[in-house]
């Protein structure tokens, strides 16, 4: 049986309007001197991948990897005013306001009615604490976590920590890497609500999916009924 419901927030609850997208391309424009967008675009991925490790995720972690690949894929000869730009990228990206998606707020209203719900996210937590605040909606929640990565020892650790049994937890989510599959495999129920831009790093292969038992909607509005559907069988 259901008894909490759990949220994935960036491209689950909230979009930013294609940010990463958006200052990709101004990227590529800035580095088009040096290199074709191809290349920027493969070198670019190449650096986030190798600072996972060291800086996680976010605008911030984001912005490095930008400053590193520009200095690499100019051989040390980006100009001063070049690094400015980036670090205006990042200005605007932290600017940048948050756009719940369409019956997001309605959807969350009506469950918190009838559950306690927890707001599941990664990333930098200044990042994430300012994004929370703007959405509108975090006074909906009982659980608010962000994490520095999600992955079956993560959610382990959160669920321990409130005494909650993932057999009683449905997450929702946009990742099948982040958000379901790893739920999934610690015993709870999961949710996919795909977005229709994923970060190469969040991609799995469909084989994995499809070996996992999860459920699939269309878009957010269709969960009250899901979840309806789940605890009348139960």
């Amino acid at each position: 049986m259901i008894q909490i419901i759990a949220f994935d927030a960036d491209d689950t609850l909230w979009h930013n309007e294609n940010l990463y997208a958006r200052i990709q391309e101004k990227f590529r424009e800035l580095l088009s001197g040096y290199h074709p967008a191809a290349e920027v675009n493969r070198r670019l991925y190449e650096m986030e991948m190798h600072n996972m490790a060291y800086f996680g995720y976010g605008i911030k972690a984001f912005t490095l990897s930008m400053i590193e690949t520009a200095i690499e894929l100019s051989d040390g000869q980006i100009q001063a005013r070049e690094i400015q730009a980036i670090i205006g990228f990042a200005r605007e990206m932290l600017d940048t306001e948050i756009h719940l998606m369409e019956q997001v707020e309605d959807v969350v209203a009506g469950l918190a009615h009838s559950y306690p719900l927890m707001l599941v996210t990664k990333g930098d937590m200044f990042e994430q604490q300012a994004k929370i605040a703007k959405s509108g909606i975090a006074d909906y929640f009982d659980y608010i976590d962000v994490v520095n990565r999600k992955n079956e020892e993560s959610y382990r650790m959160l669920l321990r920590r409130y005494g909650i049994d993932a057999r009683h937890v449905l997450m929702v989510g946009n990742s099948l890497k982040s958000d379901v599959l790893p739920f999934v495999a610690i015993g709870g129920q999961a949710v996919h609500i795909p977005y229709h831009i994923t970060w190469a790093h969040e991609t799995v292969a469909a084989l994995q999916g499809a070996q996992q038992p999860y459920f699939e909607l269309a878009h957010i509005g269709l969960l009250p009924a899901l979840v309806e559907r789940l605890n009348q069988s139960s």
